[in-house]
């Protein structure tokens, strides 16, 4: 199909862009594009105004600074999956990066994108939701910082306002001790996930677990962070009985339904299932401190 007609303009800058975004209430923002685009030509979305914001400079780092792993909206895929950094200390977000579609996808889609687009079948809210991520949104009255658990407020729906658009991604620097790990079930490689995993968590040298963090993907209407099964890990040794009671919650939290893509059932059987490997995983990950 072909997209109805709309205006197509590329601000330099992020006021000039807010600016846009604030005159029309239609408008939508470009910047990988791998979900817009493809929405477009099925006229699920009709934009009365596409603002392509890949011209602004200064939104593609990736960088630590002030106790963050900061990225920027533009900050591409590709980049986050080649970055020495986010390999040797991010992990969880390296595991995740790779498990977004395929390499075509890859080198256009967007972090930034990802998180706006708020669609409970993507990879990364998940992820943050488990590393416990902030975002900054940028709008007509300044920025503003929310937890990433503030941000989806339902399927395909955010807390972005009329006139915001996200700026950043900002991850707390891993302490000592700390690693993650993303496991996905998936029908063919590049599909969305049947359902999948985000694994953070923090080990004492003592082999207790001081912090975890479990984080759903595709197994409800948003985003689900399992908080009981993180919180069964901490203050214990997480031997097998430890793990499989975190699965078991993990399981218990997710609130999947029937689709083409299995049975509710067979989705928890799932999530408990990638939550075992997932933690597994992270704990040898975490042997030798941040990895």
């Amino acid at each position: 199909m072909i997209p109805p007609p709309f205006e197509y303009v590329a601000p330099k800058s992020v006021p000039e862009a807010v600016r846009l975004l604030s005159e029309d209430s239609e408008a939508k923002i470009l910047a990988g594009g791998q979900s817009l685009l493809p929405m477009l030509k099925l006229r699920l979305v009709s934009p009365s105004l596409l603002i392509d914001i890949n011209r602004i400079e200064g939104l593609d780092y990736i960088r630590e600074e002030n106790g963050w792993l900061k990225i920027g909206a533009l900050a591409r895929e590709a980049s986050l999956e080649r970055s020495d950094l986010v390999r040797s200390r991010y992990p969880l977000l390296a595991d995740t990066c790779r498990s977004v579609a395929d390499p075509q996808v890859r080198n256009l889609a967007t972090l930034g994108g990802n998180l706006s687009h708020a669609d409970p079948a993507n990879d990364h809210p998940a992820a943050m939701l488990a590393y416990g991520a902030q975002v900054v949104i940028t709008g007509p009255e300044g920025s503003r910082m929310i937890p990433v658990e503030q941000f989806f407020t339902g399927p395909f729906e955010s807390a972005l306002q009329h006139g915001e658009l996200l700026t950043e991604i900002c991850i707390p620097v891993p302490q000592m001790g700390s690693a993650g790990a993303y496991q996905k079930f998936e029908r063919r490689v590049g599909d969305f996930a049947t359902a999948a995993v985000a694994v953070q968590l923090r080990m004492d040298p003592d082999g207790t677990c001081a912090e975890a963090a479990i984080g759903l993907t595709n197994v409800g209407l948003t985003p689900i962070k399992a908080k009981a099964a993180g919180d069964v890990l901490v203050g214990r040794r997480p031997d097998d009985e430890v793990i499989r009671q975190a699965a078991q919650l993990a399981a218990e939290a997710a609130e999947p339904m029937d689709d083409q893509r299995g049975t509710e059932e067979y989705k928890r059987s799932l999530v408990k299932t990638l939550t075992v490997r997932a933690l597994r995983t992270a704990l040898a990950r975490a042997g030798g401190g941040v990895q």
